[in-house]
């Protein structure tokens, strides 16, 4: 199993490209604001050939590289339709302006191939399966994409901007909602097990085992209570 990673773009968002093994096909998760040189850069490298582009969630700096990561590779995006609406309409997403200097960077719009993600989906792609899981809370349209344990390589969970290492999304823009996210961290990710290599939308990675001994969030949902006060980071 191959999974290459670096963190792109002023939001410093993490883009992943996965695959079998070098010199294979490829998925490209999360594609961000300035993450097309990464991703270019990370396909020479390894030899990939990406096949798709999946995405965890519609803001700006999970998708901006969208549009010309599909162009130059012929390939689709996947997104969950309640997110849709934000690859072309970007400051709508946000509630408020995110600048014209950074807008004028940005290449705003749908590739010319998109497919719709659903809830329980098992996506065969590039020799890898992926489950899909909606999990609103940080956007109505989040979902996280899980990969089985494989031979020497535990379970991997891309989360998004759903749980990070020691902490989870922020919920106060429009679609946020912090019971949903509650419940999207009780459903989605307490049944994992402990041994699960978390790769999230932002920050280093954890396992389900450590957050669900150290991240106040995860802690006070296992426990039953309420949301914790302590920080939470993403766009």
């Amino acid at each position: 199993m191959l999974i290459a990673g670096f963190p792109a773009g002023a939001w410093g968002t993490n883009c992943y490209l996965v695959a079998p093994a070098a010199g294979e096909e490829c998925v490209i998760i999360d594609p961000g604001h300035q993450a097309a040189a990464g991703v270019e850069e990370t396909l020479r490298k390894h030899r990939l050939k990406p096949v798709a582009v999946v995405l965890t969630h519609g803001h700006i700096d999970h998708v901006a590289s969208v549009v010309p990561v599909c162009g130059a590779h012929d390939v689709p995006a996947w997104i969950h339709p309640a997110d849709r609406y934000m690859m072309s309409d970007p400051e709508k997403a946000l509630g408020r302006s995110i600048g014209m200097p950074l807008m004028g960077e940005l290449t705003v719009g749908e590739p010319d191939d998109v497919h719709e993600l659903t809830d329980g989906a098992r996506l065969e792609l590039a020799g890898l399966e992926l489950t899909v899981a909606h999990a609103p809370g940080h956007t109505k349209g989040s979902v996280t994409f899980g990969m089985p344990e494989a031979a020497d390589v535990p379970p991997v969970f891309f989360s998004g901007d759903l749980l990070f290492a020691g902490s989870i999304g922020r919920t106060d823009l429009p679609g946020g909602d912090m019971d949903e996210m509650l419940a999207s961290l009780a459903r989605v990710c307490l049944p994992l097990d402990d041994s699960t290599v978390v790769l999230s939308g932002h920050g280093p990675q954890t396992t389900i085992g450590r957050e669900r001994a150290t991240n106040p969030y995860l802690r006070q949902v296992a426990d039953g209570h309420g949301s914790p006060s302590a920080p939470r980071r993403g766009m």
